[in-house]
């Protein structure tokens, strides 16, 4: 396969994946408690990414002098932000859920600033502040509609992104060099266990009314979404540049909205879906590199 037809059909499948992702959180919620759900889709995807780590030929554990971050990604970049995204979106369509996820460029722009010195150019802080204000409207639009519930979706979803963000910046500079399947393997695995008897403690499982489409939608988020999301998007990354591989976030909430449109009938309001211009140029703006404009000077 030629290097452009991979680079075009790694980024079609991320962007499938991402987008498809969202309907099978919601469709899990139906017969399996959030929490429990998601230790179930790391169980999975924790199993499937240690049997390719060691494939792979890559660690399984963490290098001396940064084991303490295992436990740190564990929780803070798997078991809680994604417990929070699943939960939030008892309260939230899944379209508007992605939509709150596509942010994340934002959000690790934002930390960047604050942890690693990052230094913003003109036309990127025009797109964050275009990017920002977009999303507030969008989300004040859409709380005025569905009321407090929504409120509670969009404030898990908030601090998920927040979460993730700050656990990939500050991952970013001090476990730099790191595998990705070591990375994934068994933080992923170790969260499933925490998840499990967090769940036991405050969740009620029935596993009898456990539903097979529920079951079907967190096999999918264990072997899809979480291991072929990874892989997908991390070869991505390295056969384009970093601005080809963002515009992603900008392709997938598209998907996860016409998913949740189709099948559940739940749609942004019509002023919601105008100020997505806005917000998606926003966010285009931010990843899009400088010389890209002294090109077209």
């Amino acid at each position: 396969m030629n290097s452009k037809l991979l680079t075009v059909s790694l980024f079609i499948s991320v962007c499938l994946i991402w987008g498809t992702t969202w309907f099978a959180m919601e469709e899990a919620l139906h017969s399996i408690p959030p929490i429990f759900a998601t230790g179930l889709r790391f169980f999975i995807s924790g199993q499937v990414l240690i049997i390719l780590a060691i494939l792979f030929n890559q660690p399984l554990f963490f290098p001396k002098g940064k084991r303490k971050w295992f436990l740190i990604v564990a929780v803070m970049y798997f078991a809680l932000p994604f417990s929070l995204m699943i939960y939030g979106e008892q309260y939230i369509s899944s379209g508007l859920a992605s939509l709150i996820f596509a942010n994340m460029p934002i959000a690790v722009m934002l930390i960047s600033c604050l942890f690693l010195a990052l230094r913003l150019e003109k036309h990127q802080i025009f797109g964050l502040i275009t990017a920002v204000i977009s999303l507030c409207l969008i989300l004040s639009n859409e709380m005025n509609i569905d009321g407090k519930d929504c409120l509670i979706g969009i404030t898990c979803l908030g601090f998920a992104v927040a979460i993730h963000a700050i656990i990939y910046v500050l991952v970013q500079k001090y476990c730099d060099g790191i595998p990705v399947l070591t990375y994934n393997a068994m933080p992923s695995f170790a969260a499933a266990f925490l998840l499990f008897f967090v769940s036991i403690m405050f969740e009620r499982i029935h596993i009898k009314s456990f539903t097979w489409e529920s079951m079907s939608a967190v096999a999918y988020l264990g072997v899809v979404a979480s291991v072929g999301g990874i892989v997908a998007y991390f070869r991505l990354g390295q056969v384009s540049t970093p601005f080809q591989a963002s515009i992603c976030f900008l392709i997938f909430p598209l998907i996860a909205i016409l998913i949740s449109c189709y099948v559940s009938g739940e749609v942004l309001s019509k002023q919601s879906l105008l100020i997505m211009i806005p917000l998606f140029l926003g966010i285009l703006l931010t990843k899009m590199p400088k010389r890209f404009f002294r090109t077209r000077a």
